[in-house]
């Protein structure tokens, strides 16, 4: 099991269009994900339904065996309806290319993201690779192959 609040080193760069936000930061002690700023040369118009990939300044260099998720935050989401439009956005170890969200407005007015807006979180994740052992037959279970709101009837 992992330890809880354990840290790892990870390689940053910070793009030039980028050189007056904060790298990104977990906002309280105890917050899970770092907030990701939009590194955007103007603003941007995102029309109701319109999804735009914001770019965040900088690229990194994650340790094999680990990977970046990008998830919404809470705040834009629930006011605004602006999320992130494959959330949760997986960066794997082996991507150096700049991070960049993937933002729709699902609300019902335009939103205007604007340099230095934080737009999404990042968490950092262990990655546990998976060896398929193919077998002639499952073992039974009490759900079987019910899905799809089977529980829920």
């Amino acid at each position: 099991m992992a330890e809880p609040g354990r840290s790892i080193d990870v390689g940053i760069q910070r793009l030039p269009h980028a050189a007056d936000l904060d790298l990104p930061a977990y906002q309280t002690a105890g917050a899970a994900g770092m907030d990701l700023r939009a590194a955007l040369a103007a603003p941007l118009r995102l029309e109701p339904g319109a999804i735009a990939r914001i770019p965040c300044g900088f690229a990194m260099a994650l340790p094999e065996g680990w990977e970046a998720q990008i998830r919404p935050r809470s705040g834009l989401a629930t006011r605004h309806g602006v999320t992130v439009v494959n959330a949760p956005g997986t960066v794997d170890a082996d991507y150096r290319g700049e991070i960049q969200v993937g933002l729709i407005n699902l609300g019902a007015e335009p939103f205007t993201v604007e340099h230095g807006m934080r737009v999404a979180q990042m968490l950092i994740q262990p990655v546990h690779r998976t060896r398929w052992v193919e077998w002639e037959a499952l073992p039974a279970s009490e759900r079987g192959a019910g899905g799809f709101g089977h529980t829920g009837r």
